[in-house]
Formats: C-alpha cells, sequence, structure tokens
C-alpha cells in the first residue's frame, strides 16, 4: 500500500470509477473531480503526489488547468505529479508543450486500470 494522495480530475463517471477502483485497491487515496473548475481549486491545495488530468472535461479544458498550475502569478507551486490522460491524439507540437508541463501522458484508449497503476508505481 502507498498511500499516496491521488487527484483523478475526469469527467466520464465510468472511467473515474475504473481508476479509483484499482488504485484504491493498491493503497492509494483517490480523490475524484468530474470538471475543470473543482479539479483545479482541488489542485491547488496541493494535498497530492499525483494529478491524473484528463484534457477534455467541461468547465475548464485540462490544458487551461495545466497552464494555471504551471504559472507561479496564478497558482503557488505545487509538488503534484501532473499525468495527462487523454484520447485525443495531439500532434507532436501540441504534445511536446503539454509535457513540458506534465510528468506523463497517458493515452486512455491503450491502458489497463491495473497498467495505470504500473505507470504510477514508475513515477516514484
Amino acid at each position: 500500500a502507498t498511500g499516496l494522495k491521488v487527484l483523478c480530475i475526469e469527467d466520464e463517471y465510468f472511467i473515474s470509477e475504473l481508476y479509483g477502483r484499482a488504485l484504491r485497491k493498491a493503497g492509494y487515496d483517490v480523490t475524484n473531480a468530474l470538471n475543470g473548475v473543482d479539479g483545479l481549486e482541488l489542485a491547488k491545495t496541493d494535498r497530492y503526489e499525483i494529478i491524473l488530468l484528463d484534457l477534455m472535461v467541461p468547465g475548464m479544458t485540462g490544458i487551461e488547468i495545466l497552464k494555471i498550475l504551471s504559472d507561479p502569478n496564478q497558482t503557488k507551486k505545487i509538488h503534484s505529479k501532473i499525468i495527462i490522460t487523454t484520447n485525443l491524439v495531439q500532434d507532436d507540437e501540441a504534445r511536446e508543450a503539454i509535457e513540458k508541463h506534465a510528468d506523463g501522458y497517458i493515452i486512455k484508449a491503450d491502458i489497463t486500470p491495473r497498467g495505470l497503476v504500473t505507470f504510477l508505481e514508475k513515477l516514484k
């Protein structure tokens, strides 16, 4: 059991539940946010070691959240590792811009809940 706190900003309830169940089973403490506004407010608390950030969430996109979290004029520095989760294929330039502000990038269609746990375990 890791005990690490994970914030999952994911608007698809089914995916959010799948990830949450797999991560809790592996010992993570998981909080779900179903929209970008709530997700950003939770992320700013800096209580999470890992943030799983979907790019397409209602209220505010994942890219907007990423920019706000990495802008010292808008947010105090957080220590969370930010992992982008998406099913959108990004062109190389967009992906590089995302990865510059994030610690990882996952294509949701390519990863199982168990695969997500394995991915996060390698982050340490």
